[in-house]
């Protein structure tokens, strides 16, 4: 299930949604919070990609070409780990995998400073 969850996230772009911790789940809108720099307006309607990461598998081609509905591939995180959003390609936060009104969601749990080694992986 992990790695179907992985594929329809890369392969549909789909729009990552922030759930809050009461409440239900509203898109990310792009929109700032009081107290954002005024300066930064002209960016903010840029559109970026962004996938979630539940983890990666090394497959050999024979091993992938054997691969049939109910085949499973163990990935390289633990059950429980967070999940790695990735936006334009740069490591930005961590999150939960959470399901929302049948759609699957991210709730965010760290954000990733520019400073911190965990970014320097991408």
């Amino acid at each position: 299930m992990a790695e179907a969850v992985e594929d329809t996230l890369e392969q549909t772009g789909a729009d990552i949604e922030a759930a809050p911790e009461a409440g239900a789940a509203k898109p990310v809108s792009g929109r700032p919070e009081a107290g954002v720099d005024p300066g930064l307006d002209f960016v903010l309607d840029v559109a970026v990609t962004a996938t979630v990461e539940l983890g990666c598998a090394k497959l050999l081609v024979r091993d992938l070409l054997q691969l049939d509905k109910g085949s499973v591939i163990e990935l390289d995180r633990m059950s429980g780990d967070p999940a790695d959003v990735i936006v334009n390609g740069k490591l930005v936060a961590r999150g939960e995998i959470t399901v929302v009104d049948d759609r699957l969601a991210v709730r965010i749990v760290e954000v990733v400073g520019s400073h911190s080694p965990a970014l320097q992986k991408n």
